[in-house]
């Protein structure tokens, strides 16, 4: 999984997956991501950088079910406040946190659970009841994918024991493009 560099047979993938056929016309644009960044303090990792720069940004098809936001949208069941999301903070985890069924939950984990809704993430979408799917954009995660919802968050690809898939933006997306079960590691 490279971040900062766009793989040509990572882009095909995806774009293969989306069907997108509009010729870039839903993309952004470079001058578009770059003002994104900017205002934002981040640098959005590849390849999804590219493909909201080039290919699309947002989906209908999806991933996940209900489609790919746009990178500024959030979900319609979004029950935070968008003024309190900071990109620049780094997300602050690096392991799965089931934090309904933690019952040695610190004073701080109000403010850790702040922290993981709004610190450090795009929202590339929702599957609904809650269940958002966040692009991590600073910390040490940069670049993975992980589902947050309101009961906890776990980190997808193959190396965290959830699923078979490869980790990252592309690995997500070529798991849902082969009809796989998020989770689908035994």
């Amino acid at each position: 999984m490279n971040v900062d560099r766009a793989d040509p047979a990572e882009l095909a993938a995806v774009q293969a997956a989306f069907d997108i056929d509009d010729g870039g016309e839903s993309a952004l644009g470079w001058d578009a991501v770059h003002a994104f960044e900017a205002q934002h303090g981040i640098v959005l990792p590849e390849p999804y950088r590219t493909v909201v720069a080039e290919m699309t940004d947002g989906s209908y098809t999806g991933p996940p079910e209900f489609g790919l936001l746009p990178v500024a949208e959030l979900p319609g069941d979004w029950a935070g406040d968008e003024q309190e999301r900071d990109l620049s903070k780094p997300f602050p985890l690096t392991r799965a946190w089931v934090w309904e069924e933690d019952s040695d939950l610190s004073e701080d984990a109000d403010d850790i659970l702040d922290q993981v809704y709004n610190h450090g993430s795009i929202v590339l979408g929702t599957d609904g009841c809650a269940m958002n799917w966040h692009l991590i954009v600073t910390g040490p995660h940069r670049g993975h994918v992980w589902l947050i919802s309101d009961v906890g968050a776990a980190p997808f690809g193959a190396q965290f024991g959830f699923t078979t898939a490869e980790p990252g933006f592309a690995g997500w997306v070529r798991h849902w493009a082969a009809n796989k079960p998020w989770y689908d590691a035994a």
